[in-house]
């Protein structure tokens, strides 16, 4: 029970560390790709800041394995952190490592008891959007074929993407850029998925609420009305009971 404490602790304090660590990555990666004519030193600069974050978020992820005391089931049941942090060493591409800090940082956020549903979602749209758009831009800007240029073209073709309407003004014509795709029509797919139930569930939680309210008024109201059977059926018997003494005639005298 120490042992799952102290990982709790830990995952506590770098909660909010991670988190900011989280934005200086995404500045480090929009960087370059915003500014396509950013200095060499700066591009550098940028590079070594993801690296940084990402070995911040690999050692987070071995500190809290080791203070863990079912290792083989910490694995099992995180295997999503697992493959985040391997995946940058099997393919040392910048969008590699962004697809697995946006998992890590994902995990951490559903960890936290204080995020609720709406924020989470929210915030997945925001980073997917802004990361598709940025990424896509890097792979296609200078793809021969390609029709998305600016920064503003990549945004568009995001929102239409993520919520699969598709006008087909903007398409990707590499086949990252593709993948890409993809990768954002099924998350606008499941992103609206979860919306979607977590307003059906919402209304069926009210009706439940106010069905319960019913039910429970409707109870009262039976309870209170066998209590009035009682109280007159008690009542009867009473009166039954105290009979009244008939007055002696004079016949009876007489």
């Amino acid at each position: 029970m120490k042992e799952l404490s102290a990982q709790a602790r830990w995952e506590t304090r770098t909660q909010r560390p991670l988190l900011v660590l989280a934005v200086l990555f995404a500045l480090a990666y929009a960087v370059p790709i915003v500014d396509s004519a950013a200095s060499r030193l700066l591009t550098v600069a940028c590079t070594a800041t993801e690296w940084v974050v990402w070995g911040a978020f690999a050692a987070d992820y071995v500190v809290r394995l080791s203070l863990t005391r079912r290792r083989g089931a910490f694995v099992r049941t995180h295997w999503m952190d697992l493959c985040a942090v391997v995946l940058p060493l099997l393919q040392p591409l910048r969008l590699l490592r962004l697809v697995a800090t946006l998992m890590l940082v994902g995990r951490r956020a559903r960890m936290a008891s204080q995020i609720r549903l709406t924020t989470y979602v929210a915030g997945s749209v925001v980073g997917l959007l802004m990361f598709g758009s940025l990424a896509v831009l890097s792979v296609e800007r200078d793809s021969p074929n390609g029709n998305i240029r600016t920064l503003g073209d990549a945004v568009w073709w995001s929102f239409t993407t993520m919520t699969t309407v598709g006008y087909g003004d903007h398409a990707p014509t590499t086949g990252l850029g593709r993948v890409l795709a993809v990768g954002l029509m099924l998350s606008g797919i499941a992103l609206l998925g979860v919306v979607t139930a977590n307003i059906a569930a919402w209304f069926i939680a009210r009706f439940e609420k106010d069905d319960v309210e019913e039910r429970r008024q409707t109870q009262a109201i039976e309870a209170l009305t066998e209590e009035v059977r009682a109280l007159r059926a008690e009542v009867a018997a009473l009166s039954g009971a105290v009979a009244v003494p008939e007055p002696a005639g004079e016949d009876r005298v007489l």
